[in-house]
C-alpha cells in the first residue's frame, strides 16, 4: 500500500474523490509492482495555482489539468538519490487542477471522480517512467491507462 500525502488548496475535493484517488492510486501500484514502502503526494489546486506552477516548471503560461514532478528522475547535473535501507521510495508529487477537471468532466460526458481518478492514475504512471512524446510510448502508457481504470469499473 502506497503512503499517500494529499492537500487540497482549493478546499473543494470531497472526502470521497480523495478515498477514490488513494483506491486508483493503490490499486495502480498494485498492478504495477510498486515497493510496499512508496510514497506519492498529491495536491489539489485550481487553473490559476497551477498556470503559475506550469509555467514556472515547464515553460507553459496556461492552466492544465494535471502535472507530475517525479522525484527519482534526474535532471542535467543532478546527483541520484540513494534509497537508505528502510527508507520509504519516494516517487513524487502529482498536481491536479480541480477546474479544469470540472470543465473535463462535462466536455467528456463524465462524472468529476472519473475525471479526477484519470488525472490521478495519468500523474502517477508519469512518476513510474511511463511517457507520450512518441506514438509508440502512446500506445503504451494510455493502453497501460486503460487497462487499469477498466479493473477499476473507471471507464468513460
Amino acid at each position: 500500500m502506497l503512503d499517500l500525502y494529499f492537500e487540497d488548496v482549493t478546499g473543494s475535493v470531497s472526502e470521497d474523490i480523495v478515498d477514490l484517488v488513494a483506491s486508483v492510486l493503490n490499486h495502480a501500484a498494485k498492478m504495477e509492482k510498486c515497493n510496499a514502502n512508496t510514497e506519492v503526494s498529491v495536491t489539489f489546486m485550481n487553473d490559476e495555482e497551477i498556470k503559475i506552477v506550469n509555467a514556472e516548471y515547464r515553460g507553459k503560461d496556461s492552466a492544465t489539468d494535471v502535472i507530475s514532478f517525479a522525484l527519482e528522475e534526474m535532471g542535467e547535473g543532478e546527483v541520484a538519490i540513494v534509497q537508505q535501507q528502510g527508507m520509504p521510495v519516494v516517487l513524487g508529487d502529482i498536481v491536479i487542477s480541480v477546474e479544469t477537471a470540472k470543465r473535463q468532466a462535462s466536455e467528456y460526458g463524465h462524472d468529476l471522480r472519473r475525471e479526477i481518478g484519470f488525472l490521478a492514475l495519468h500523474g502517477f504512471l508519469h512518476l513510474l517512467g511511463y511517457d507520450h512524446m512518441t506514438k509508440a510510448d502512446e500506445k503504451t502508457m494510455f493502453g497501460r491507462q486503460d487497462a487499469i481504470l477498466s479493473s477499476l469499473g473507471l471507464e468513460r
